[in-house]
């Protein structure tokens, strides 16, 4: 038995997307990943596959519900611990999803920060 035909669709979209963008280190790749419960955000220098940061509602330090109108506060975090490394600019990167609902509240919270996407 395969994977369903929506999860199928999403990974060839991912796909699309990651043939197509690219992190460096002076303008990383910020994506998102949605689980049922939790949702992360990485930003990665694909030049030298490292990850710069890493935020998501799972930490005990970061209290954010896993709802679109609170996860804006996720991306605040992210883009506040990217300043904090000395970056402000990066390429979003969709993971697949549609942009809108929790993945655009992400966005919008790390351009309130003052991060460039």
């Amino acid at each position: 038995m395969g994977a369903p035909a929506k999860v199928v669709r999403r990974l060839r979209r991912k796909r699309s997307i990651r043939g197509k963008v690219h992190g460096t280190a002076s303008r990383p790749r910020m994506t998102v990943f949605k689980s049922n419960r939790y949702t992360y955000v990485q930003v990665i220098d694909d030049d030298a596959e490292r990850t710069v940061v890493a935020v998501s509602n799972r930490e005990s330090a970061v209290d954010v519900p896993n709802r679109a109108r609170d996860l804006g506060r996720l991306g605040e975090l992210a883009g506040e611990r990217l300043r904090a490394t000395g970056v402000d600019r990066v390429v979003f990167d969709r993971n697949g999803y549609p942009y809108h609902g929790k993945v655009k509240a992400i966005a919008d919270g790390a351009r309130k920060s003052g991060i460039v996407l």
